[in-house]
This record gives C-alpha cells, sequence and structure tokens, in this order.
C-alpha cells in the first residue's frame, strides 16, 4: 500500500506547497523570470538550473520544493523512482531549436537547445541534482491523468522494483505552464 504524503502545485506564478502558499511572484513576470526569482528563492547552490530550458527548470523547480523537507535517506537511492507526464512534451523548447535550424541563412544549430528536444531530460535533470536512480518514466497524454501516474508506480512499488516515488504532472506549452508533483512512499 502506498501513500501520497508531500504535494507541490506551481501555475499562475504561485508555488502551493502542500494546500499552503509556499512563494508567489508578480503575474507581470516572464515564466522565465518567475522560474528564476522562485530558484533564487531557494538559495540552492545548482548553477547547472540557469542552463536549463525552462520545462526542466519548472521541473527542476517542483522536485527541490518537493525534497526540501522530506527526508529520504532511508531509501537506497535505486529505489526511488520518477513517473511524470504532459500533453505538450518540449514543444516550447521544440519551437526554439526548429528556430534555430529553419533559416538556411542563419542555420546555427545550439546543442544546447537541441538537448533539450526530449522530455526524459528533464527527468535525468532532477534525477541527477537529487542523487535518484530508481525506475522512471515519462507519458504523453492529452490530460493529466493522476490515477495513471500512480497506477504505475504502485506496479513499480508491487514489483519491489521501487520503495518511494516523484509523480506527477509538468507541463509546459507555449502559452501556459503548470506542475502537479507529490511524493508517494510505499
Amino acid at each position: 500500500m502506498s501513500r501520497i504524503t508531500h504535494h507541490i502545485t506551481i501555475a499562475n506564478h504561485k508555488i502551493v506547497k502542500n494546500g499552503e502558499l509556499f512563494f508567489e511572484a508578480d503575474p507581470a513576470l516572464s515564466l522565465k523570470d518567475f522560474l528564476k526569482a522562485s530558484w533564487k528563492n531557494l538559495k540552492v547552490k545548482y548553477p547547472k538550473f540557469y542552463k536549463m530550458d525552462e520545462i526542466s527548470k519548472l521541473g527542476m523547480l517542483a522536485a527541490e520544493v518537493l525534497l526540501m523537507d522530506i527526508t529520504y535517506t532511508d531509501i537506497a537511492e535505486e529505489d526511488i523512482g520518477v513517473v511524470l507526464s504532459n500533453a505538450h512534451s518540449t514543444i516550447a523548447t521544440d519551437i526554439n531549436h526548429w528556430d534555430s535550424v529553419s533559416d538556411d541563412s542563419a542555420f546555427f544549430p545550439s546543442p544546447a537547445v537541441f538537448v533539450y528536444t526530449l522530455p526524459n531530460i528533464m527527468i535525468g535533470e532532477i534525477c541527477i541534482k537529487h542523487k535518484l536512480k530508481g525506475e522512471n518514466a515519462f507519458f504523453i497524454s492529452q490530460h493529466y491523468g493522476e490515477a495513471l501516474i500512480k497506477r504505475h508506480i504502485n506496479l513499480l512499488m508491487a514489483q519491489n522494483k521501487i520503495q518511494a516515488a516523484i509523480g506527477g504532472w509538468i507541463d509546459r506549452s507555449e502559452k501556459d505552464y503548470l506542475a502537479e508533483i507529490f511524493w508517494i512512499k510505499k
């Protein structure tokens, strides 16, 4: 039997942690500036954050806030998984990459942009930062299906592949963003 113990939502330039407002920024800020201000507010020393695309930054920010009050040192790194989903994959980054390769006269594809054209990279960034080495999966779905995520996590737990996981939805389209993630433990 598994149980969700912590939950984070990031939307509308607000971070809500376990139902309580954790951080709020001016709604006039761009998403890029909101993510930067939120990260600086956490006072985390992880310079790689500033090189990431927006969806990876959103995922890193959500995971950082989620895990800051969770003690999971009693669980082996290999027993903590990450199962996430979204509707738009990496469309915002894909468009940036396309812009860099679509004009023959200014053709200059950037490996720094291209690397973020896979949603698995966001999971990889979270796992590297928090030293999580368990099973992970990323699903693309039209709508957030928390039941699907929980079912997959519970299956991994039933097979003794993981003991805990970060699960949820982290989405970034051209116009909007939303992160809803949770910590679930066996």
